[in-house]
């Protein structure tokens, strides 16, 4: 696991930029963490870095956003208003796995164990500190986990 020091946005701009520069297709990484930790912050951060060309829109209430960047289909995904993992199918969630889209999803534990994870990133937020705490959960995450190492 590797943690790190959020101190502000900027770094949590950092973070995603590093990100982006080793995600590519197939990856999947969720984002775990109280409202208002930095979830979509990141997920922001990555999908700009990827060279979204205006705004990134949360998908609070849409659930999923769909970006086309440079060949790489991107879908930033927030799973907090799911009620039951069977509306995954609604949102045509199982076209998604195909090895082409790299999967950024906030409220994965609203899936039930569902979906599965290269990277799980906590975010994590105390009265001193932000923090995002990083696992690599199959040999591809820790590839990726490796790379953001300082």
């Amino acid at each position: 696991m590797l943690t790190m020091a959020l101190p502000d946005v900027s770094q949590t701009m950092r973070l995603g930029q590093a990100f982006a520069r080793t995600l590519r297709a197939g990856d999947q990484v969720v984002l775990r963490g109280e409202l208002g930790c930095g979830k979509t912050t990141l997920a922001g951060a990555i999908i700009r870095a990827l060279g979204a060309p205006g705004p990134v829109k949360s998908p609070t209430y849409t659930l999923v956003e769909e970006y086309e960047l440079g060949g790489l289909r991107v879908v930033h995904a927030d799973l907090y208003r799911l009620r039951v993992p069977a509306e995954l199918e609604t949102l045509g969630w199982w076209d998604y796995q195909d090895g082409r889209t790299l999967m950024l999803v906030e409220w994965p534990e609203r899936a039930h164990g569902l979906l599965r994870a290269d990277v799980d990133v906590w975010l994590t937020v105390t009265d001193h500190a932000r923090q995002a705490h990083l696992q690599g959960m199959s040999p591809r995450g820790g590839e990726v986990v490796d790379s953001l190492r300082l």
